[in-house]
């Protein structure tokens, strides 16, 4: 038995759900997603929850339960909330800004490195040393950080680049004489 797919997802006040088929839509004050659950599993709505049932005891089955059930929830969870990455930058003359859809980043590099933001996801940087990833799509959110944390990951020795908010960077002591 999985004990996350046995919880039913509760809809938030002001989202809604509707299901055809193996596809849910989540409708909320933030957007509307949807989701197509594999066949191994039942998704049902009853007034305020959705319900996510497997056919049959599979490995499979019971597999896709779980993963079904937590998708459907960051459906809700996006719709109504959203989700957010907050990332900071830290070097000397490493520094963010916006320009349009644009974000430009200085990181030590002879040139200027420029990200193109996709659509879905909203990036600002309220201080040049900080940068704010939103969205209703947590894979997307967290893709879009991870690309652009991806310009210069944290090394260990001084602790330069961009990290995650609340990030541990392990750091290495230099050589010795």
């Amino acid at each position: 038995m999985s004990r996350i797919g046995k919880k039913p997802v509760t809809l938030v006040k002001g989202t809604s759900a509707s299901v055809s088929g193996q596809t849910i839509e989540v409708k909320g004050p933030k957007g509307t997603r949807s989701f197509t659950a594999g066949d191994d599993v039942t998704l049902t709505v009853e007034g305020d929850t959705i319900k996510v049932t497997p056919r049959g005891m599979s490995k499979r089955a019971r597999q896709q339960w779980g993963m079904t059930r937590s998708m459907v929830d960051n459906l809700v969870v996006g719709v109504s909330e959203g989700f957010k990455k907050e990332m900071e930058i830290q070097g000397v003359g490493y520094r963010a800004a916006m320009a349009g859809n644009v974000l430009k980043l200085s990181l030590g590099y002879s040139h200027e490195v420029n990200f193109e933001v996709p659509k879905g996801v909203t990036v600002t940087s309220p201080k040049n040393t900080e940068i704010i990833v939103e969205g209703i799509d947590q894979q997307l959110v967290g893709q879009v950080a991870a690309n652009i944390r991806e310009w210069r990951a944290p090394e260990p020795y001084k602790g330069k680049g961009i990290r995650y908010k609340g990030e541990f960077v392990f750091r290495k002591e230099g050589k010795k004489k």
